[in-house]
């Protein structure tokens, strides 16, 4: 592993697969600048001071774009109580279209590919979070706990959050 703080190539991951067994997607327009958003959401080390869900961000290894391997942990709510979820990522960051995509390498939602994209929209700019996985490798229930629990209650559930908490910073700059 590469120590904390250490530079490393720009992380590049491939286009969104398709036809995987769990989609999730979570969208909203945001009345700020594209660049503000992009902004806010790449710079995932700094979710927790903006989002009460998110226990902690750290990077284990960051490239020169702003990527890398950056281990992250969220709680979901429900009612009184919280689950604390944790996963680590690949994280890549496309300046160009703009996008950030992830690719889950630890934690349950191992395999797990995301893509954050940022579309001009006459009120603001279009954020699209898709998460798309095959689920967990565990025979017999894998893809159906996936399906039904994973995905809608525990990634719909903490990205929905994130998507509202981001967009609101962003609409008060």
């Amino acid at each position: 592993m590469t120590a904390v703080g250490t530079m490393r190539d720009a992380v590049r991951l491939p286009p969104m697969p398709a036809g995987w067994a769990m989609n999730v997607t979570d969208e909203r327009v945001v009345r700020a600048p594209i660049r503000t958003m992009f902004a806010l959401a790449r710079d995932v080390d700094r979710w927790p001071e903006h989002l009460a869900h998110y226990r902690w961000v750290r990077f284990e290894a960051r490239d020169a774009v702003g990527g890398g391997l950056v281990a992250m942990s969220a709680s979901r709510p429900f009612g009184p109580v919280s689950w604390p979820t944790w996963w680590t990522s690949e994280m890549a960051i496309d300046e160009a279209r703009p996008a950030i995509r992830f690719r889950h390498v630890r934690g349950i939602t191992r395999g797990m590919e995301v893509e954050w994209s940022f579309e001009e929209h006459h009120d603001g700019v279009l954020v699209r979070i898709v998460h798309s996985w095959n689920g967990p490798r565990w025979p017999m229930i894998g893809v159906t706990a996936a399906r039904h629990v994973i995905g809608p209650v525990f990634i719909h559930g903490i990205a929905s959050r994130t998507l509202a908490g981001l967009a609101a910073v962003a609409e008060r700059r």
